[in-house]
């Protein structure tokens, strides 16, 4: 066999392995080890923190949200943690102060994690919850995520994310996310999943230290639930509900910041890769997360090596034309998706953009870049939260 065609069907097996194979082997191995979750109804004392800057069109909305949560007011602390916000989101927040809201504001720039440390400073909940600014919860949100903690193995919580409509309803999931559920859902079930939600996660206090304000907090905070042999879970009935981002070229930015934060957080924690020290996980880290950052380099050795093996035999040149019409379709559905046919332009063009994204985001790795500041992002309106019933949103986003 030529090293060409080792290496083309090697990035075949390769992508098929990440994108098929893991999950196909995590749904063998929950039929033979399945590991539950023991929830009861608690109400452990809980600190809610909000982390944001610049915020003043959605903070009162998400205020008024957080307020109207159903759980226990003696055991719930809610902190607005701003990363030295320069509009009149801090004035609003103090507005909020006889409602029991506190403000805890960095005097200068110094990343969401940062602010989220500052916060941490003066919690004083057994349970920690961290949320964004543009999350709506719904009214029992809280007390649905600490359900998971009455069981000791449990040492983070992660909600599952749900798109609003322009019209503020939730939107259907696309099939990108309903794979993403799927994946969580089946780590659960055999061990740990290996990925928070950022918009909506909550952990014991102590997992929370250390708190490092230089890498992702959610990715963190996970491993170090693994380091204290304890486990994170995705909760199905946790949900937080998220506008679409307006502008695709934002929505492209905040995939390259997303996976350079990971893979950043990752090349720090690598020693977490260790199977013999950390089992289970350590394989499922392997395959979801870093074996997806690799996907874009099998795509393009694949392409490659198919073309210069195209004249080998008729087998690789229908191969070729497979993969051309691939990327046509993605191209097509980039640049102009037409909507009589929008099904078979949707998926090749999230995987190209998606690819295309974490290719950037190793450019930057490799160069030396990493992310701290933050800036939120603009995200679609809506005329009437459904989780607010006849309030009307305030926001111009």
């Amino acid at each position: 066999m030529l090293p060409a065609e080792v290496i083309l069907l090697g990035s075949i097996a390769f992508i098929l392995y990440t994108y098929a194979g893991y999950p196909l082997l995590l749904w063998v191995l929950s039929r033979f080890r399945r590991r539950g979750v023991r929830k009861e109804t608690i109400s452990p004392s809980v600190s809610l923190i909000i982390a944001v800057h610049n915020e003043e069109a959605r903070i009162r909305e998400k205020l008024e949200n957080t307020l109207s949560l159903i759980y226990p007011k003696y055991s719930l602390q809610l902190i607005v943690a701003s990363d030295c916000s320069t509009d009149r989101t801090d004035d609003i927040a103090r507005e909020y102060r006889d409602r029991g809201v506190q403000l805890a504001r960095l005097p200068e720039r110094g990343g969401k994690e940062a602010a989220q440390k500052l916060a941490l400073e003066s919690a004083t909940g057994e349970i920690v919850a961290f949320s964004d600014a543009a999350v709506i919860l719904p009214p029992d949100a809280i007390q649905r995520i600490v359900m998971g903690f009455a069981d000791p193995s449990v040492g983070c919580v992660s909600s599952v994310d749900r798109l609003l409509t322009d019209v503020g309803v939730p939107g259907g999931e696309g099939a990108y996310v309903r794979y993403e559920m799927l994946l969580r859902e089946l780590e659960t079930n055999v061990g740990s999943l290996v990925g928070l939600s950022g918009s909506f996660f909550a952990a014991r206090r102590d997992v929370c230290s250390p708190w490092r304000t230089d890498l992702q907090s959610d990715f963190t905070t996970l491993f170090n639930t693994v380091r204290r042999k304890m486990r994170g879970i995705s909760d199905s009935e946790s949900v937080a509900y998220y506008r679409a981002i307006v502008d695709p070229r934002r929505e492209y930015d905040r995939k390259v910041r997303t996976v350079l934060r990971g893979i950043t957080v990752l090349a720090d924690h690598v020693a977490v890769l260790n199977p013999l020290r950390y089992g289970l996980f350590s394989w499922q880290l392997l395959s979801h997360k870093l074996f997806r950052w690799l996907v874009p380099y099998a795509l393009i050795a694949a392409l490659v090596t198919n073309v210069l093996l195209a004249t080998a035999s008729p087998g690789y040149r229908a191969l070729l034309v497979l993969q051309g019409a691939f990327y046509l379709f993605a191209v097509a559905g980039i640049t102009h998706r037409p909507p009589f046919l929008s099904a078979p332009f949707r998926l090749p063009a999230f995987t190209v953009q998606v690819n295309g994204s974490i290719l950037h985001a190793w450019f930057h790795f490799l160069r030396g870049r990493r992310v701290v500041g933050w800036s939120p992002s603009s995200r679609a309106s809506t005329a009437v939260s459904p989780l607010l019933p006849g309030r009307r949103d305030e926001s111009s986003r």
